[in-house]
């Protein structure tokens, strides 16, 4: 048992302390982007479960392979916001209050939407390259997937999850969550878990081009210690 205490101490005790100072001081309004979020998704849940607003919803933020490319692209930011029409809206509700608030106090409000429309444009994309391979391509995706209507906040919520956990040293988890979703891919191989896969080799990029950048700012500064 305290083998385990430690090695979760040493997995997310950065974390932790990271997320708790700020909620036990501020509460809800350290994540107030989080929460303007989980509202926006409420709302269009609402809207678009009425006769009168499905249209509107379909037509501002429901994405599709089969689509323009230039439309689709403006549609993506809400997309993120759209609950899949399949999935339990609450499902969407919990995955951005917990995985959005934590990153928002731990990247800041305009870092972490950053990052989760990238997972996000990284799906979307990803979904037009899949059913140009194929099928019958170990990455692509039949052509029937090209009218998948294509929401959620679930590629953001992985980018995100996989992003603070490489940011505050909780290696395991990042590795963790890449492994259930590439097991998801080799046991579905559906577009949503290919999606989640291009979501996370997206945010991988971005953790290389962080660390680089971090590097360089490191090697500055020690040099500038020398003189």
């Amino acid at each position: 048992m305290n083998r385990l205490a430690r090695w979760a101490r040493a997995e997310w005790g950065l974390l932790y302390v990271t997320v708790r100072e700020p909620l036990l001081k501020r509460r809800w309004r350290a994540v107030p982007m989080t929460l303007g979020a989980v509202a926006l998704t409420a709302v269009l849940h609402f809207v678009q479960n009425q006769s009168w607003g499905y249209r509107f919803v379909q037509d501002t933020g429901a994405v599709r392979a089969v689509d323009p490319l230039w439309p689709a692209l403006l549609r993506t930011p809400l997309s993120l916001f759209v609950p899949a029409l399949d999935l339990p809206v609450w499902g969407a509700l919990a995955q951005i209050l917990f995985v959005f608030g934590i990153a928002e106090i731990c990247l800041g409000r305009w870092r972490t939407l950053v990052i989760a429309y990238a997972a996000t444009l990284a799906g979307t994309l990803y979904a037009r390259l899949g059913i140009w391979l194929g099928f019958d391509n170990l990455f692509g995706l039949p052509s029937s997937d090209r009218l998948v209507v294509d929401t959620g906040p679930s590629a953001a919520v992985v980018g995100l999850a996989v992003f603070v956990a490489w940011r505050y040293g909780a290696y395991v988890t990042a590795l963790a969550v890449t492994a259930a979703i590439a097991i998801e891919v080799m046991l579905k191989g559906n577009l949503a878990g290919k999606e989640h896969l291009a979501a996370i080799i997206a945010v991988g990029l971005l953790c290389l081009v962080s660390a680089l950048r971090h590097r360089r700012l490191g090697v500055r500064q020690a040099g500038r210690g020398v003189r």
